[in-house]
């Protein structure tokens, strides 16, 4: 019977996991929700369900959270970093980075639909945001200097979000092999 609960439990993990990648796209902390859920499960494994070693479950959380922390560091850097190869200044990178969470939570608001509110908010609030950074200061420039870094930061969110995602799906995938092999 217990292996029963431990596949039911691994089988909507998987769903619930899957849902959380769309998280991700809606620049929602799905990585997080979904190491969160997989704690819940292998303290079920490990305390109510089985009487085995469950060690590969604790192995694939570790790597979980290590690969979630390098999908953030590099969707964040992402916009600033695009806004630099686009030959932005500092404050123009920080402009993106401000611009794209602030537009991720805007563009949910003012475009509610699913996964594409969010996202596009966040790539065109990493424009303006590179735009404003780097039309403002004692070393402003003009609108059209402002451009390419502001299409740098663009593409960088982009990029930064896509990758965020692929992270997201490889921590999915080694939770579940992961807590399988429980």
């Amino acid at each position: 019977m217990t292996d029963v609960l431990h596949w039911v439990l691994l089988l909507s993990f998987a769903l619930i996991g899957l849902g959380c990648i769309l998280l991700v796209i809606m620049q929602l902390p799905g990585t997080w929700l979904m190491l969160m859920f997989g704690m819940g499960v292998q303290a079920a494994d490990e305390w109510w369900l089985l009487d085995s070693d469950t060690q590969p479950g604790w192995w694939a959380l570790g790597i979980g959270l290590a690969l979630a922390l390098l999908g953030e560091i590099i969707e964040a850097a992402a916009g600033a970093a695009g806004a630099k190869a686009g030959g932005g200044r500092r404050r123009g990178m920080w402009g993106a980075l401000i611009g794209a969470m602030g537009g991720a939570v805007i563009g949910t608001v003012a475009l509610p639909i699913p996964v594409v509110g969010s996202l596009i908010g966040a790539i065109a609030g990493a424009f303006v945001g590179a735009v404003i950074g780097e039309m403002s200061g004692g070393q402003a420039r003009s609108l059209t200097d402002a451009l390419k870094p502001a299409t740098g930061a663009a593409v960088g969110r982009a990029a930064g979000t896509m990758a965020k995602c692929g992270f997201a799906s490889v921590v999915w995938v080694v939770l579940v092999i992961g807590f399988a092999l429980n």
